[in-house]
C-alpha cells in the first residue's frame, strides 16, 4: 500500500521536532549540528529572534491578498533587493524551481519582442540543477532528472562544464541566453573560477545574448558577497535567486535589468502566493540582517575558518577525503571513501551533512555559525571520518 505522503524521497531516520540557531534537536532528544541548513535555506540559522519577530508581526496583521492589490511588503522587498543588485525590477515566486521557469519565459520573451522569435535556444551545462518542473529537467538534461518524463522541453544546448571551445561553438543565431550557476550545488560544489564568469559576460556581449545566472543556492550571502557573481565583478541581465533570501519560508524571486524584463508585461505572467505578505515581510527582515559589510565580512572570516579546519581534517584521513572547495560557507568535501556512507557517519557522530555529485558531501552551515560551533562541526567530521575508515 503507498504511504499517505508520496514516497518520492529517501528519507534519513531522523524526525527533527525544533530547532535553535545551528543546531536541529531529534524528538528522542539528541542534538544535531546542522551544516546543511536545509539545503542551504535556513541562512540566519533555526529560529532567528528577527526572522521570528517579522513573521509573528505580519502574521498578527495580514497573510494574503494576492496580486490583485499592491502589497507593501512586496514593493519594499523589491526595493531593497533593486538597490542592492544589478537589478532594475523583481517578480517573486515561491521557490526556486518557479525562478527558473520565469527565467527561460523572460529570456525568449524577449527576443520574441525584439523581432526575433527563432532565438529560443538557452546554453546550459552538465551537473547543473534547476529545479525539477518541465523547464527545470530540460535545462538540467541529467538522465537522473530526466528518465520517464519526456517528452521534454526542447530549445536547451547542453554543454561539459568547462569546455570553453565548445561553448563557443554552439552558440549560433538561435541562441538566446546563457544559464549557469556561479557555484554549482548539487554538481557537487563547483565554482565557476572568476576569469570563466568575466568570460561569459563578455561573449554574452560579443554576441548580444543574454547572460542568466542561477544563484538560488549561492545567493543571499553564502559566498561571503550578497550574490556570488560579485566576486567576478559582473552584472547577469536575469538572475533566480530563493533559499536563503526567505530564511527558511518559502520565496523566490527573479531580478533583472528593465532592457532584460521589456517583454513581460501586464497579464504574462503571475503567482496567487508569490510575494505575500508574510514572506516578504521574512525577506525583508533577512536582508537587513545579512546585506550589511558587518554580516559578510563575518561570513568571509568564518569560511577562512572552516576551510583551515577542514584543511586539517584532510590531513588528518587521507583515504576517507581528497581535497575541499567551494566558496564562502558553500564548501564541499570531496571524498575518496562514499559520500553517502559518510553523510551517514556523520548522522551517528549528529552532524548533518548534505551529499551531491562527484562524491561530494555539501557543507552549507548557517551563516550565523559561531567559531565554537565550527570547531565542534570538524571534531564530528573527525569521528565520522575514524568510523568510516575502522569500517
Amino acid at each position: 500500500m503507498i504511504a499517505s505522503v508520496l514516497p518520492t524521497y529517501s528519507r534519513a531516520p531522523m524526525t527533527f521536532v525544533k530547532g535553535s540557531g545551528s543546531w536541529l534537536i531529534e524528538e528522542d532528544g539528541r542534538r544535531f549540528l546542522d551544516l546543511g541548513a536545509g539545503i542551504a535555506v535556513n541562512a540566519l540559522g533555526h529560529a532567528h529572534p528577527a526572522l521570528v519577530q517579522a513573521i509573528t508581526d505580519q502574521a498578527q496583521t495580514l497573510w494574503h491578498t494576492s496580486n490583485l492589490y499592491h502589497i507593501p511588503q512586496q514593493q519594499m522587498l523589491a526595493d531593497k533587493l533593486v538597490d542592492a543588485t544589478f537589478a532594475d525590477t523583481v517578480f517573486f515566486t515561491n521557490s526556486g524551481t518557479e525562478a527558473c521557469e520565469l527565467a527561460v519565459k523572460m529570456a525568449r520573451k524577449y527576443w520574441y519582442e525584439k523581432g526575433h522569435p527563432e532565438k529560443v535556444d538557452i546554453i546550459t551545462f552538465d551537473g547543473s540543477f534547476h529545479g525539477r518542473s518541465a523547464a527545470g529537467i530540460a535545462a538540467a538534461g541529467s538522465e537522473k532528472m530526466t528518465k520517464g518524463f519526456g517528452p521534454l522541453l526542447g530549445g536547451f544546448t547542453h554543454l561539459t562544464f568547462g569546455d570553453h571551445d565548445a561553448l563557443t561553438a554552439a552558440i549560433t543565431e538561435n541562441t538566446a541566453a546563457i544559464l549557469v550557476e556561479p557555484v554549482q550545488g548539487e554538481g557537487g560544489i563547483r565554482p565557476l573560477p572568476d576569469q570563466c564568469l568575466k568570460g561569459l559576460r563578455d561573449l554574452c556581449d560579443a554576441h548580444d545574448i543574454l547572460l542568466v545566472l542561477d544563484e538560488v543556492q549561492c545567493g543571499v550571502g553564502r559566498t561571503g558577497k550578497l550574490f556570488a557573481h560579485e566576486w567576478a565583478g559582473i552584472e547577469p541581465d536575469i538572475m533566480m535567486v530563493a533559499k536563503g533570501i526567505g530564511g527558511g519560508f518559502p520565496l523566490g524571486a527573479v531580478l533583472a535589468t528593465e532592457d532584460a524584463a521589456s517583454g513581460m508585461t501586464t497579464g504574462t505572467h503571475g503567482s496567487t502566493y508569490g510575494g505575500n505578505p508574510l514572506g516578504c515581510a521574512v525577506g525583508c527582515a533577512v536582508m537587513d540582517t545579512i546585506n550589511t559589510p558587518e554580516f559578510l565580512g563575518e561570513v568571509n572570516r568564518k569560511a577562512g575558518l572552516l576551510r583551515q579546519r577542514l584543511e586539517g581534517l584532510i590531513a588528518a584521513h587521507p583515504d576517507v577525503f581528497e581535497c575541499v572547495r567551494g566558496s564562502g560557507l558553500m564548501l564541499g568535501l570531496k571524498c575518496k571513501a562514499s559520500n553517502i556512507d559518510i553523510v551517514n557517519a556523520g548522522y551517528a557522530a549528529e552532524v548533518i551533512t548534505v551529499p551531491a555529485a562527484d562524491n561530494v558531501i555539501r557543507l552549507l552551515p548557517p551563516l550565523t555559525i559561531t567559531d565554537d560551533e565550527i570547531n565542534e562541526a570538524v571534531f564530528r567530521l573527525d569521528a565520522a571520518a575514524t568510523a568510516i575508515a575502522v569500517t
